[in-house]
């Protein structure tokens, strides 16, 4: 398997102009725990996690760091002060963060994010973004990935992206708060979604698409506005 067959492909993403009150609703909307800050290009050029917000409301009430750090600083800190205070995506971001190619195998994804202790990695494909892969997707993808597959993994991708179009397109769900991955015609689809209507409408979906064999719906329910992951 690679990242291509277990990344969430609809990325919500934001521009570097981007209002930080907006991002932080879009957070909460979405049920997501980051967004990657892209170009017109899509070009990735940042990360806005919900760890930068969570940090910016905690300096906003108080300076916290240990009294012996300041020793160390000549002066004030003028990117903690940017951090910190600034109102768009570009000032709060994690820049230049770490990317992976779509043909990326699972391994080097893991050891990536264990190395550098990170949550989740922007793929691209050709330098533009065009999905994410979070600890989740590869835990849910390593779990598929231990029974051998029975047909080819492009099929497995046709049928993945047949099933995401289908949702997409037709039944009202969004499709970036979950995961859906193919193993051998074998659907395996977790995150997500507001009601278990929407929980059965994927599944319908899942079922009727040319080339499943079978459907193991694992989202869990939560209602907008409830929270996010």
């Amino acid at each position: 398997m690679q990242a291509i067959d277990i990344m969430t492909p609809n990325v919500v993403c934001v521009g570097p102009d981007a209002n930080v009150r907006d991002i932080a609703q879009m957070l909460l909307e979405h049920r997501i725990s980051a967004v990657p800050v892209v170009d017109d290009e899509r070009r990735v050029l940042g990360i806005v996690s919900e760890g930068d917000l969570m940090r910016r409301v905690k300096d906003e009430t108080g300076d916290n760091r240990s009294w012996w750090l300041s020793l160390f600083s000549a002066g004030k800190d003028a990117g903690a002060y940017i951090k910190s205070h600034g109102r768009k995506a570009h000032e709060i971001m994690t820049p230049n963060p770490l990317t992976v190619e779509e043909n990326a195998p699972l391994h080097t994804i893991a050891r990536l994010l264990e190395k550098h202790h990170i949550k989740r990695v922007p793929v691209v494909r050709d330098g533009k973004l065009v999905g994410i892969v979070s600890r989740a997707n590869l835990l849910q993808g390593i779990a598929n990935a231990v029974v051998a597959p029975t047909q080819s993994p492009a099929d497995d991708r046709s049928i993945r992206e047949a099933i995401l179009k289908e949702i997409d397109s037709n039944t009202g769900v969004r499709t970036e708060s979950f995961s859906v991955i193919v193993d051998g015609g074998a659907v395996e689809i977790w995150g997500l979604v507001e009601s278990a209507e929407q929980k059965q409408a994927v599944t319908v979906a899942a079922e009727n698409t040319q080339g499943v064999k079978s459907v193991e719906n694992h989202l869990g329910m939560m209602p907008r506005g409830a929270g996010y992951f």
